[in-house]
């Protein structure tokens, strides 16, 4: 995968002082998990919890440090994500999808004129979403119709999204498109839309059985801003350097708290159960809770040593991963996004006809409903088909 025009990749040392790089989102997970049963019920933007996390810095908190961000490792803002999954699935996914936006601006646009855009957001805790799917090329991320235009230090770009999450509410769209009208449909560019350079208009809905308040319906987005808005590398690098592992590993995590949250609610359950039930020995639920703490342990494993494994790449300096590393982070999205389920239908098992009601505080419907959206977001089909073709070229 080719630099464009010789750019190096700028590689942020990811090993730091927590003290100093790693903003408290307690205040955010408090926020989140709140409003989360409102945010679901509405399907409305958890408003709530982002400008919580704007007060705490938990935005700009990925951006490389000088620049005005903390550097906050892979490792620390996997922790959040995990954090915020718990008390509210939607928040946590705004807050993982916006970290894979600022973490292309972290490891892509430190240096030149790219770099005051950088400082900008940092400083302005601006909210990053990305436009990197099209109407016309069936959710392949890698593959666009749409093409910048220039028009001497300002471009255009006119792009049908049949999904922008939280577009109507973010600082800045970040999207993929041809280099210009003579590229090929894989030769592509990143492109940071200004609010204020950009108009949206919706041509879809949201009402959706989970992550409902990641508010995602399609847009015909257009923007007419300065071409110093254009990343200088080639999409094919941040994507295969930066977005994939970092979207896989941030999402995980969010599932990997979505577990989370079952568990406690089935722990809940079952120690009940036995205060009930005091000096008969254990009940029977907790046989197949000890059962399900086996599948949640293994989901953590996996995600943790996929987001150790990231972060040696990230140390190593290398611009280009492996195939095996690319074929190691889309098989923590496929075993994670169908993990989250095992461990959500097995804590409802547990919990009975209380997790099965809505008015309980055992509830598992807006948990439920959630799981199952990891498997559609990047579909898993697509991924596998990925995978078939990366195995022909992995030793």
């Amino acid at each position: 995968m080719p630099v464009h025009r010789g750019e190096s990749v700028t590689t942020t040392s990811t090993h730091v002082p927590s003290s100093v790089n790693v903003p408290d989102p307690t205040a955010t997970v408090a926020a989140a998990g709140s409003a989360a049963d409102e945010v679901d019920r509405e399907a409305r933007f958890p408003r709530e919890a982002v400008e919580a996390m704007r007060a705490d810095g938990l935005l700009s908190c990925s951006l490389p440090a000088e620049l005005g961000g903390r550097g906050t490792s892979i490792t620390d803002l996997a922790a959040i994500a995990r954090k915020l999954g718990a008390a509210c699935s939607s928040s946590a996914m705004v807050y993982a999808m916006h970290h894979t936006q600022a973490l292309s601006l972290r490891f892509h646009a430190t240096q030149g004129p790219i770099a005051e855009l950088t400082r900008t957001i940092a400083a302005d805790e601006s909210l990053l979403a990305s436009a990197t799917t099209e109407i016309t090329t069936g959710g392949d991320v890698r593959n666009s119709s749409c093409a910048v235009v220039p028009d001497g230090d300002r471009i255009t770009l006119d792009k049908n999204a049949p999904v922008i999450s939280y577009g109507e509410y973010a600082d800045y769209i970040f999207a993929t498109a041809r280099r210009n009208a003579d590229s090929p449909s894989t030769d592509q560019v990143l492109v940071a839309c200004p609010r204020d350079d950009t108009e949206l208009r919706k041509t879809g809905t949201w009402d959706v059985l989970g992550f409902r308040g990641t508010c995602s319906p399609g847009f015909l987005l257009h923007t007419d801003t300065t071409a110093a808005n254009v990343l200088p590398v080639d999409y094919a690098t941040i994507s295969a350097h930066t977005m994939l592992p970092a979207s896989h590993t941030l999402w995980a995590s969010v599932w990997l708290g979505i577990a989370d949250a079952a568990m406690a609610k089935a722990r809940a359950q079952v120690r009940s159960a036995a205060r009930k039930n005091a000096g008969s020995g254990p009940p029977p639920q907790a046989v197949k809770f000890a059962d399900l703490t086996v599948i949640h342990q293994r989901f953590a494993s996996s995600v943790n040593q996929a987001i150790r494994r990231y972060e040696e790449f990230l140390a190593s300096g290398e611009p280009d991963p492996t195939v095996g590393f690319t074929l190691a982070m889309n098989n923590l999205k496929l075993d994670a996004s169908t993990t989250v389920v095992d461990v959500v239908v097995g804590a409802l098992q547990l919990c009975g006809i209380s997790g099965y009601r809505e008015d309980h505080p055992a509830s598992m419907g807006r948990l439920l409903r959630d799981s199952f959206g990891p498997q559609l977001m990047v579909s898993n089909d697509r991924i596998r088909a990925n995978n078939s073709q990366l195995v022909l070229a992995y030793r």
